[in-house]
Order: structure tokens, then C-alpha cells, then sequence
């Protein structure tokens, strides 16, 4: 009986998905750095808002684990469709709540981002539980950011 054969860890295609997706933390940061130490000092926040310094590495985080997510599925002959749908919804929130500052339109998309993400945990499920599994985290921090959001657009 043969083993299993079992994909070889292909480095520059790991690093090329990490930079893809930190890369669209970066591009949405561009946003968020043009406010974050003006407009939105001056909004009110709820009381559960976390300290600013929070975000970056969470952020961060968050993306090097869609990026290993999506190293997992990217041989896989399945539709990432999904991922980058996630992906550019991520972006264009910080260009709703940042850099246009509207904490209310960013609502009605964040909510859209959640169902994207949530759908792309279920395709990946069917291919490599490891690469969902690693989109928990990212689903479970827009669940709290959605929550915050919506809080924000009640208080402005």
C-alpha cells in the first residue's frame, strides 16, 4: 500500500499568499492612517472600544492567517471565488468607515464582508478543514468590529 502522497511546501507561493493578503491590509490601511489620528479621535466611541494600539498587530495577524489559508487551498480545484470577494469587501470597509467616514454605510457593508467570510469558511471546509479552521479567528474579530461599528454609528 502506497502513502498518501502529500504536497510539497512550496515557499514562494506560501510568501506570495501572505503578501497578497497583507498586502490588502496594507492598501486599506492607507484609509484608515488619514483619520484614524484625526476624525475619528473626535467621534464618540462605546465604552468597550479597544485601545488603538490593538488593531495593527490583531490586523495583521488576521491577514497572515487568510494568507495561510489561502496557501492550503490555492492547489485545490475549488472556487476561491469567495476569498477575494472577502478580501476586497475588507478594503472597501476602510474606505466606507475611514476614509469617507460613514460609519453607517460601513454598517450595511461589514455586514455583507461577514457573509462573505462565513461563505468562504464553508467552501474551504470542503477542501482543507485546516485552511477554514484558520478563517475562525478573522470571522469571530469581524463579528466584534461589526458590533463596534454599528455602536459607533449609533453614538454619531
Amino acid at each position: 500500500m502506497k502513502p498518501k502522497n502529500k504536497a510539497k511546501f512550496n515557499l514562494s507561493k506560501f510568501i506570495f499568499c501572505i503578501l497578497i493578503t497583507e498586502g490588502a491590509g496594507i492598501i486599506g490601511s492607507i484609509a484608515t492612517s488619514s483619520s484614524v489620528k484625526t476624525w475619528f479621535l473626535t467621534i464618540n466611541k462605546p465604552s468597550f472600544q479597544p485601545p488603538s494600539w490593538i488593531f495593527a498587530p490583531v490586523w495583521t495577524l488576521l491577514f497572515l492567517l487568510m494568507g495561510i489559508s489561502l496557501y492550503l487551498v490555492w492547489n485545490k480545484k475549488n472556487n476561491i471565488r469567495w476569498f477575494w470577494v472577502q478580501l476586497f469587501l475588507n478594503i472597501v470597509w476602510s474606505y466606507l468607515f475611514f476614509g469617507l467616514k460613514n460609519p453607517t454605510l460601513a454598517v450595511f457593508e461589514i455586514v455583507l464582508l461577514w457573509f462573505a467570510i462565513l461563505i468562504n469558511i464553508i467552501i474551504f471546509w470542503r477542501y482543507n478543514k485546516r485552511a477554514s479552521i484558520l478563517l475562525f479567528p478573522y470571522l469571530a474579530w469581524v463579528s466584534f468590529a461589526s458590533f463596534l461599528n454599528f455602536s459607533i454609528a449609533r453614538l454619531n
